[in-house]
């Protein structure tokens, strides 16, 4: 499996962008597979954002986050969503995207537990 992000950038405070994570899976699709976003700072751990289940059926978020971002997938492309609103300073990090397909979904906000990342997207929100 393979993951790519994009859709970072520079956005002002308030603003929105739109984040995506294409997959590139040999058999099979993401719907098998739990997604995940994090972020990371310089000199930071590794934060989770947001986790959707493998039927997509749930989605969870961590607080900072909650009310602002909405992660979403589309199975039928192998691609997860990350549409990021009203956008704070600090939000300003590095996005990854991971999967992982045995993944226990009660293990969704550890990075540790999923096996395949992306290479990051950084996304600067200047106030």
């Amino acid at each position: 499996v393979q993951l790519q992000a994009s859709g970072g950038g520079l956005v002002q405070a308030g603003g929105s962008l739109r984040l995506s994570c294409a997959a590139s899976i040999r058999t099979g699709s993401t719907s098998s597979y739990v997604m995940g976003w994090f972020r990371q700072t310089p000199g930071e751990e590794r934060e989770f954002v947001a986790a959707s289940a493998r039927s997509g059926g749930s989605t969870y978020y961590a607080d900072s986050v909650k009310g602002r971002f909405t992660m979403s997938r589309d199975n039928a492309k192998n691609t997860a969503y990350l549409q990021m609103n009203r956008l704070k300073p600090e939000d300003t990090a590095v996005y990854f995207c991971a999967a992982d397909r045995s993944l226990i979904f009660s293990d969704y906000a550890t990075g540790d537990a999923y096996d395949y990342w992306g290479q990051g997207t950084l996304v600067t929100v200047s106030s």
